[in-house]
């Protein structure tokens, strides 16, 4: 490799690390004021804003689930960068909508198109692949993965701080945030799939449902998949209803929040670049899997427990530890299926992902919106981490399973040259 092109790779990884950034940041920065928006249509009525604000959750899902392998095929049939560029551009201009909403309608308008924008993150993961040699791919997902921590950390701080100041103003910056990323692209960034490489675009394979049949195709493979499953539900709890929540039951206004949800990334950050590699070689997939479950549970039931803010910010470093269960999963997972079928797995990983973005809101959202009714016969605004603290405790029950059964099928991940 020549230093030439080296130093192009080098270039071209920061301009997407800087887009993953930015894109995680502006989506960050909503975060605390959102629901708070929603519940000023409704009246400032908590139960109904929490409702609404599941249904459009739901909505942003299902675009999701929807344009993801549609986008992905576009991809791969025009290229990463006009796909990149005009999915920086949707967001802007979107986040310019939500600023300006009059009503509710607009707003849920405005979840729509972003949930159709957003689901082009997958694409730069594509170009990173492009750009990278295989053996050095790993890690630069891994940098990808803190450029998300990052900017889950700084998003929702300054949305809270911006948010105490005027509501509307975090849209505002989202919108700076994401247009600055537009016109920054569009005089750097080079395309990285080459013409003769690309490919004709198919409908019928646009599926978002085709990558989940590899899933079954093994016993292992097919209950590790319910563990990551019921794990990605249980997470969803955290944007579900956490805002209204804390809102709620501890009165905390949206900096409050804002440094709550802060303060979550960076222990998440901590976990996920200073424990889990030390902690993997020391213990191994199977234990640390079981260990991250059993911190998830006692993470929500603290979460739900605490009778005072200071109570459920002691909680937060014990759940951000469920955060070494997750790699250990897909780690065991990737040994499961062939070299041939890694990108078909971490396909169908997040198609498990935007089913659980589609049905967990809803279900956390009327939990909590039940639970604080008037028609509820016993008030409990900690429903949903109750909830999601079960579905941890089953997903440990599996994976107590899968670690107890021996190993049926590991495949040896042997890499092979380029076709």
């Amino acid at each position: 490799m020549t230093n030439a092109t080296s130093g192009l790779r080098r270039a071209t990884f920061v301009f997407i690390f800087i887009v993953v950034l930015l894109d995680v940041l502006a989506f960050g920065i909503i975060i605390p004021v959102l629901p708070k928006l929603v519940e000023s249509f409704q009246g400032n009525d908590t139960a109904s804003a929490a409702r609404m604000y599941g249904y459009m959750t739901l909505a942003w899902g299902v675009m999701q689930f929807i344009c993801m392998p549609i986008i992905g095929m576009l991809s791969d049939r025009y290229g990463r960068r006009p796909v990149i560029l005009l999915s920086c551009l949707g967001l802007g201009l979107d986040y310019v909508l939500m600023a300006l909403a009059p009503s509710l309608a607009w707003l849920f308008v405005g979840r729509i198109i972003s949930g159709m924008t957003s689901a082009s993150f997958s694409t730069a993961f594509a170009y990173i692949a492009d750009v990278t040699p295989p053996d050095k791919r790993a890690a630069s997902f891994g940098m990808l993965g803190a450029a998300f921590g990052l900017g889950f950390i700084v998003g929702p701080a300054l949305g809270g701080l911006l948010g105490g100041l005027d509501p509307r103003m975090p849209f505002w910056v989202s919108a700076a945030f994401a247009l600055a990323n537009t016109l920054y692209g569009f005089f750097v960034l080079p395309e990285s799939l080459p013409a003769e490489k690309r490919a004709t675009f198919v409908w019928h394979k646009a599926n978002p449902l085709g990558a989940l049949r590899l899933l079954r195709s093994h016993h292992e493979l097919f209950a590790l998949t319910g563990i990551v499953m019921l794990m990605e539900l249980a997470h969803m709890v955290y944007p579900s209803v956490t805002v209204l929540y804390l809102g709620y039951r501890y009165g905390w206004d949206e900096t409050a929040v804002g440094l709550m949800l802060a303060l979550v990334g960076v222990c998440s950050v901590i976990v996920q670049a200073g424990v889990i590699r030390p902690a993997l070689n020391r213990f191994g997939e199977r234990k640390l899997l079981c260990f991250g479950l059993v911190a998830g549970v006692l993470g929500m039931l603290g979460y739900g427990m605490a009778t005072t803010g200071t109570q459920l910010l002691l909680a937060v470093p014990v759940a951000a530890l469920w955060g070494v269960a997750s790699p250990s999963a897909q780690a065991l997972m990737t040994k499961r299926v062939s070299v041939q079928e890694q990108g078909q797995l971490q396909g169908a990983i997040a198609s498990l992902r935007s089913i659980s973005g589609i049905v967990a809101p809803l279900v956390f959202t009327q939990a909590f919106a039940w639970f604080i009714g008037k028609s509820a016969p016993v008030h409990l605004p900690a429903a949903p981490f109750y909830l999601a603290s079960l579905l941890l405790a089953t997903g440990l029950v599996l994976a107590i399973r899968v670690v107890a059964e021996p190993v049926a099928r590991v495949i040896t991940n042997e890499s092979v040259p380029p076709q």
